[in-house]
């Protein structure tokens, strides 16, 4: 059974391919993207739960910091 991470990294992939493929790079996949996650977020989220979770990952964007864990 393949993850979730395998599934949507091959739907991402694709996508950039076809993209790329007509011209757009894939930084303008991955706003679009962006834009369609935060679409299905809106239908089951809060927004101060989607700010949060954008903050978060706002927060980790460098891959050399050391990522903030929350202990229970």
């Amino acid at each position: 059974m393949a993850s979730l991470s395998d599934i949507v990294s091959k739907h991402l992939d694709a996508a950039v391919a076809e993209a790329g493929g007509v011209g757009y790079p894939p930084e303008d996949v991955a706003r679009t993207m962006l834009a369609f996650v935060v679409k299905v977020y809106r239908e089951n989220k809060p927004l101060d739960e989607i700010a949060a979770e954008l903050r978060g990952v706002i927060e980790n964007l460098d891959p050399d910091d050391e990522y903030t864990f929350m202990r229970p």
